[in-house]
């Protein structure tokens, strides 16, 4: 993480050296309204019943945990990251907004996702849950196959008998690329800024990719690897078989649809088969 002036700028005062790297991710790359909107559909539409306990894998700033317990009071939370940084975060910047009774739903764990079980000789013990989440393409930090797939199967033996995975992916022929994409930010959250999502390189042999997000703001100074990532660029057929053999039934597929003016909409609905776009997101759920 490296904030740089522009030349008429000083350190001390600029930007960068004032911005919050976690909160301007918040601002750019999640939407934890929606996703709540989307999970509490889906897990409705396929179960017949409102989920009530949620485990956030990767949690990061738990966003979506938080959002999951203020929405509704029969509703509680399990953060996970192994980041012992992110979690403090959360504990300092994002709890205090919530009620001490919505605190009291929310439980943050400092623990490898492959630790986690529902078993007295797991290494991490948690009880079993309706939903566990993997967003915003964490799961690709684990780049084997074999731990993927471990991974998957740690995930069916945490869910109830009728809980529901649900993940996210992306791909099209950019995703292949050494590419810069670029977007404005403004909101009523804080000041404008510009977020960059940099593609520094990818090896077509073992799958792995190096991306960065990076921030620039309006004076100039700049937020340069504010977060990076090594992890492999998983296609959606070694996905699904992935899932099947860590013992899920086929899982579905939710494509995001375009508005009339090329735009993503935002809405997810579930596809058998995609266009070859060059760029696309979906979600996916797998039922145990």
């Amino acid at each position: 993480m490296r904030p740089s002036t522009g030349s008429n700028t000083p350190a001390s005062t600029c930007q960068a050296d004032q911005a919050d790297r976690h909160a301007l991710y918040e601002r750019a790359v999640q939407c934890p309204q929606a996703e709540v909107d989307f999970i509490q559909q889906t897990f409705h539409a396929l179960r017949g019943r409102p989920a009530r306990l949620l485990a956030e894998d990767f949690c990061g700033t738990a966003a979506v945990c938080c959002e999951w317990v203020n929405r509704d009071a029969n509703h509680r939370a399990v953060g996970i990251d192994n980041d012992p940084a992110v979690l403090q975060w959360t504990r300092e910047e994002r709890l205090p907004a919530l009620s001490p009774e919505q605190r009291a739903r929310l439980r943050l764990i400092e623990a490898d996702v492959l630790d986690l079980g529902p078993e007295p000789a797991a290494k991490v013990r948690c009880e079993p849950v309706d939903l566990v989440l993997a967003m915003n393409f964490s799961w690709w930090l684990i780049t084997e196959r074999a731990a993927l797939r471990r991974y998957f199967q740690r995930v069916r033996e945490r869910l109830v008998a009728d809980g529901l995975f649900i993940l996210d992916s992306y791909g099209g022929y950019d995703a292949h690329r050494v590419i810069t994409e670029e977007r404005e930010i403004e909101d009523d959250a804080g000041p404008p800024f510009t977020y960059a999502w940099d593609q520094t390189d990818y090896d077509p042999i073992s799958g792995l990719m190096q991306c960065a997000i990076h921030f620039a703001f309006p004076d100039g100074s700049r937020l340069d690897q504010a977060f990076s990532y090594r992890w492999r660029l998983w296609t959606l057929p070694e996905l699904r078989e992935l899932l099947i053999e860590a013992g899920f039934r086929p899982p579905r597929i939710y494509w995001q649809g375009w508005d009339e003016h090329g735009e993503p909409d935002g809405l997810f609905k579930p596809v058998t088969r995609a266009e070859p776009d060059a760029g696309w997101i979906c979600y996916l759920s797998a039922e145990p």
